[in-house]
């Protein structure tokens, strides 16, 4: 199978949409004509997906399904596999899990892979010009415009707000009353309205952004000790980490560090080959 050749570019939120968006970004994909697999791991935020070219597919009930766009990604809890072929690009929208469903007033949704209907998709055609074009900003500036409209229709929910500024600050290593004690709030209610934004329990959250800040460091460093990031990102011992890695990634800490010096190796070269 020929290697598959991958760009990927991020753009930063602007200051008005930091508190809902984490970023935007661009990624694409070119591959074979027959569909090749790619992984998502989990990590602590939902994605929008718009997609062009030959379409992302995942497995349902056997049969390989095509996905809409846009479509998004909730939190995962353990990889998702789809399948492309060809071209793909994607543009992205990275969220916080608490504020999205309200930024597109939908309701929230455990489920990792959530299809729906919304307003959104009617950017679908401007988009794939500029991507056919090779007008990337242009494309990133038009979803970006569409959020800042969103936005300033959705009252900012300090609570949460306050509660995920806390999380983020303590990657994911805070207990949940402290959480609740940086949002002026009680456990129980903070417990209450987090669940209804973003479907998820604070601990949900916080353990996919402990898990994201230990595969980073591996990815960043893969010869890093595993006995010192349990230390400092609040895992009870290195079993304890590798439990929750495996969960969450489906591989044990070793095996994504090994692969891991692999795939930066061939990122130096350009390419990757992103399926397993």
């Amino acid at each position: 199978m020929p290697p598959i050749k991958m760009h990927h570019q991020e753009f930063e939120a602007t200051e008005e949409l930091q508190d809902t968006i984490k970023c935007f970004w661009y990624n694409k994909r070119e591959a074979g004509t027959e569909p090749s697999a790619f992984e998502v791991v989990p990590d602590g935020y939902a994605e929008i997906i718009f997609h062009f070219g030959s379409g992302c597919s995942i497995f349902s009930d056997g049969v390989l399904q095509p996905l809409p766009s846009p479509f998004m990604m909730g939190l995962l809890n353990q990889p998702a596999i789809f399948y492309a072929k060809n071209r793909l690009e994607i543009i992205g929208v990275r969220c916080f899990p608490w504020t999205v469903f309200d930024l597109l007033g939908l309701p929230s949704n455990k489920h990792g892979l959530h299809l729906f209907e919304h307003p959104m998709a009617q950017l679908q055609p401007k988009l794939n010009a500029f991507i056919l074009d090779g007008k990337i900003d242009e494309a990133v500036a038009e979803v970006k415009q569409y959020f800042l409209q969103a936005r300033t229709q959705v009252a900012a929910n300090s609570m949460l707000y306050k509660a995920g500024i806390a999380m983020q600050v303590a990657k994911g290593t805070i207990p949940v009353s402290e959480v609740a004690a940086a949002a002026h709030v009680t456990v129980r209610t903070l417990e209450r309205n987090f669940k209804r934004s973003s479907g998820h329990t604070v601990k949900d959250v916080s353990g996919l952004m402990r898990f994201e800040q230990v595969r980073n460091r591996l990815w960043m460093d893969p010869s890093a000790n595993l006995a010192s990031l349990a230390d400092e990102f609040g895992y009870t011992d290195q079993p304890h980490l590798s439990r929750e890695f495996k969960r969450y990634s489906g591989t044990s800490p070793a095996a994504f560090a090994r692969k891991a010096k692999i795939g930066k190796q061939a990122l130096s070269n350009g390419l990757i080959n992103l399926s397993s």
